[in-house]
């Protein structure tokens, strides 16, 4: 792997999702590169509209960070992997459990299902 210039983010408003925010920004001031946040809206975070979402993230970011926003609908795990692609992605950053049924897994389905499938290199943060 090259130098890291873009990281992919996705966000849900979750605990572990938060921690993931926190760490890509670190990465980013430390790599001077751009953060791309999704939210991929689901049935899931249906009550947690996405605006929300990313006003918290942007408090958060610094002024000399460069990000960008971006909300997709469909499969989670795949609209994640595709706008990394779109994007241009370096590295995804996400956290191990978000909003889903299954708290209690070790991993979540979606940081799974992205760790499988993804073509770039997977930070997941718990």
């Amino acid at each position: 792997m090259g130098k890291l210039q873009k990281i992919l983010v996705p966000v849900d408003g979750s605990v572990n999702g938060c921690k993931a925010v926190d760490e890509a920004i670190f990465l980013a001031e430390k790599c001077k590169a751009d953060l791309d946040f999704v939210y991929v809206s689901s049935n899931i975070n249906k009550d947690i509209p996405s605006h929300i979402v990313f006003d918290r993230i942007w408090e958060k970011i610094p002024e000399d960070l460069r990000a960008a926003k971006h909300v997709e609908t469909g499969s989670i795990h795949k609209a994640i992997i595709r706008v990394a692609a779109q994007e241009h992605s370096d590295m995804i950053v996400m956290g191990s459990r978000g909003l889903g049924l299954f708290k209690g897994a070790l991993i979540g389905s979606v940081s799974q299902k992205v760790i499988e499938e993804s073509p770039i290199p997977v930070m997941v943060i718990k």
